[in-house]
């Protein structure tokens, strides 16, 4: 009896955390560059509870969130008109750099601006500030007179992106097995625009529903354990 208390405590607290990343996603409907994620679930030890039964069944206790998978498909093109906005057409990031800490993170969200940095110098930076880099990982100093001027911020990608640790504010860091970045020939770039989030509202809103229907389900399972528990108490 304990195992069913235990099996369904798991379930309910998972599909809490599920809740819980669904919500991030439609609170990031309108975050530009914003990346799906989804709850991983694995199941938790099976053991062999009946010992006298002739085909020696398994039971599970349960299953878990074990990691949060990220959707890197392409959202939608949103026309800004801004200048220094660009969105990436095809897989990859753009790479910038954080001159206190010394990381470098990748981003999907292009609403870059100009950032001083005295002698009439400027640079094209992040909304936190951080400078976008070219091809070459370099700084891109920007020069403002010449309204025709080119600029390219380098866009990269990895081999695999499966398990990439997304540290915040649409900023993404490479782990060990993603492999070292390289610059994409094959990403273009659309100047002027903006990528949209690629959340599906309707498809979030029906993960929404099985969530709580699941939830339900387990803390009813919960209470129906309690009620045999406490039968079995007042027998004894």
């Amino acid at each position: 009896m304990n195992l069913s208390f235990y099996t369904a405590a798991t379930g309910a607290n998972s599909q809490q955390t599920r809740m819980n990343i669904i919500g991030n996603n439609i609170a990031n409907v309108n975050t530009d560059g914003y990346k799906t994620q989804n709850a991983g679930f694995v199941d938790l030890l099976y053991e062999k509870y009946y010992e006298a039964a002739t085909e020696d069944p398994e039971t599970g206790s349960g299953a878990r969130v074990e990691k949060t998978d990220i959707l890197f498909t392409q959202g939608g093109m949103n026309p800004t008109g801004g200048k220094y906005d660009y969105a990436i057409l095809g897989e990859g990031f753009f790479a910038v750099y954080d001159p206190g800490s010394g990381d470098i993170f990748y981003t999907r969200n292009g609403h870059f601006t100009l950032s001083n940095y005295g002698d009439n110098l400027f640079y094209l930076v992040n909304d936190m500030g951080y400078h976008v880099l070219n091809e070459n990982f370099a700084p891109m100093p920007i020069d403002t007179f010449d309204e025709y001027a080119e600029i390219n911020p380098g866009v990269f990608d990895f081999i695999l992106k499966e398990g990439m640790l997304l540290t915040g504010n649409n900023l993404y860091q490479p782990v060990e097995k993603n492999g070292p970045p390289f610059f994409s020939q094959e990403a273009g770039l659309a100047r002027g625009y903006l990528e949209m989030a690629n959340v599906d509202l309707a498809q979030e809103m029906t993960r929404v529903i099985e969530a709580q229907r699941a939830y339900q389900l387990l803390l009813r399972m919960v209470q129906t354990s309690d009620e045999v528990e406490t039968t079995i108490i007042n027998l004894r």
